[in-house]
């Protein structure tokens, strides 16, 4: 699909979640039939013939397209979210993102040393809370790892929080 049109289809919030922060809301992507259908299948174009068996979104908006995608690619669903959500064991990282501290977790069981897998969420801005969740993949065993945003802002130099031999795509650069 046209960036151009997902990008006339994304929200611009000026001061959310607080003062200074201009916040890219996807979910007028998500709402609209066109641009929800072509982010599935611009995303399931670029990982197609990667041999993805898990996909894992991450808490809440990364479990909407992470989830489509998983479906389109025959790849199981892995939920990474915040704690006291998930009702098995977990591995959990801690980690500092823009706004302080926080912690993501994934089920223990739920990644293992055949799969090849592929890490979502909607924005790449300092990259804490993807790299958290990409150390607890690396420490689950995976085989491979993708890691994906729908938006990249630029500006704040986020592929840094990732080893260089990991690949990192983006479907709009802000």
């Amino acid at each position: 699909m046209n960036k151009e049109t997902y990008k006339k289809n994304l929200r611009e919030i000026p001061d959310f979640p607080k003062p200074g922060i201009l916040f890219y809301d996807v979910t007028t992507l998500f709402k609209n039939p066109e641009c929800m259908a072509g982010l599935v299948d611009d995303l399931y174009e670029m990982y197609k013939d990667k041999g993805i068996t898990k996909v894992v979104g991450i808490e809440s908006r990364g479990f909407i397209l992470g989830g489509a995608l998983a479906a389109r690619l025959g790849a199981g669903f892995v939920m990474a979210r915040k704690p006291g959500k998930l009702p098995a064991e977990v591995l959990e990282e801690t980690y500092q993102k823009e706004y302080g501290t926080d912690t993501i977790q994934i089920h223990k069981d739920s990644i293992n040393e055949n799969d090849v897998v592929l890490l979502h969420d909607d924005l790449l801005a300092t990259g804490g809370t993807m790299a958290a969740t990409h150390r607890l993949v690396m420490k689950s065993g995976a085989k491979k790892t993708y890691i994906n945003f729908v938006i990249e802002l630029e500006k704040l130099n986020g592929r840094k929080a990732f080893p260089e031999d990991v690949e990192i795509t983006t479907l709009l650069k802000l």
